[in-house]
C-alpha cells in the first residue's frame, strides 16, 4: 500500500458548487475509484486549498490511473470539477493535483 497527498487551489467563487458536488458524489465514480485500488480517499479544505489523502493498494499505479482516465463517467466528473480548481505554482507541467512528500508517518 502506498499513501498519498496532493494539493490544489480552489478557486473561490467555486466553493459552494465544489461541495455541493462532493456531497452527493456520483456512484459511478465512487466505484471506478474503488476498482482502481484506492482506498480512503479524503479531501480537505482550509484556505482556498484542497488537501487529497488517499491509499492505493494495486500493483501498477499508472495503469490503474490510465484506466480511471479512460472512463466516461470520470471524464464527465472532471469537467464538472476541473473549472473549481487551480494547480499550486509548484506543480509540475500537466499536473493538476501536486503530490506532497511525505515527511513522517506513525502507523
Amino acid at each position: 500500500m502506498k499513501r498519498f497527498g496532493q494539493i490544489i487551489r480552489l478557486k473561490p467563487e467555486k466553493e459552494a458548487y465544489y461541495r455541493e458536488l462532493h456531497s452527493n458524489a456520483w456512484e459511478s465514480v465512487l466505484y471506478k475509484i474503488t476498482q482502481c485500488n484506492i482506498k480512503n480517499y479524503s479531501i480537505f479544505l482550509r484556505d482556498g486549498i484542497l488537501f487529497a489523502y488517499f491509499e492505493y493498494h494495486g500493483k501498477d499505479f499508472d495503469a490503474d490511473m490510465a484506466k480511471m482516465a479512460e472512463d466516461p463517467e470520470t471524464q464527465r466528473w472532471w469537467a464538472e470539477t476541473d473549472p473549481c480548481q487551480i494547480p499550486v505554482d509548484t506543480a509540475k507541467e500537466g499536473e493538476k493535483w501536486a503530490d506532497m512528500e511525505s515527511v513522517f508517518f506513525h502507523p
